[in-house]
């Protein structure tokens, strides 16, 4: 897997938080939902799914923020940044903010969900679009066709 190029580097805003991404990614997002919206003050959250085993905190101490439900959205304490998130029942992988990649041009969204909600100017080059969320075992079949198919760092 070394196309992936692993492994990469991101942080927050003022460098306070820094990580690194040590596993090839599972799947890249885009999520039209109003919570995102709102969380991101855009059109959608571009994320990016990682196994848990390859992701770890290498500065700094994120805090919990965002609507404090059962997915915890990790925050930058002094910046403020959303930079990942521990989807309930989903301990097996990360979502990480796309953004806060050091090096994150090569990223496109894969799948995009809840296009339900959508703003209705907001598109997306996702190969996948959902009205809402596929079940659990509907991502399996997306991230094996992420593996071959989806964007590499250059």
């Amino acid at each position: 897997m070394d196309d992936w190029k692993l492994p990469w580097d991101g942080g927050c805003m003022c460098g306070g938080i820094r990580f690194r991404i040590s596993a090839p990614p599972l799947l890249t997002m885009a999520c039209h939902c109003s919570g995102c919206r709102k969380l991101t003050a855009s059109a959608y959250s571009l994320s990016i799914a990682v196994p848990s085993q390859g992701f770890a905190a290498t500065r700094g101490e994120p805090v919990l923020g965002g609507m404090h439900g059962p997915h915890r959205q990790l925050y930058c304490p002094h910046c403020k940044n959303w930079m990942f998130t521990h989807p309930q029942g989903l301990d097996f992988l990360v979502n990480i903010r796309a953004t806060m990649l050091d090096e994150h041009h090569w990223y496109a969204p894969f799948v995009e969900v809840h296009t339900s909600e959508k703003l209705p100017w907001a598109a997306t080059a996702a190969a996948h679009s959902f009205a809402t969320q596929p079940d659990l075992d509907g991502y399996k079949p997306l991230i094996e066709a992420f593996a071959r198919d989806g964007a590499r760092p250059g």
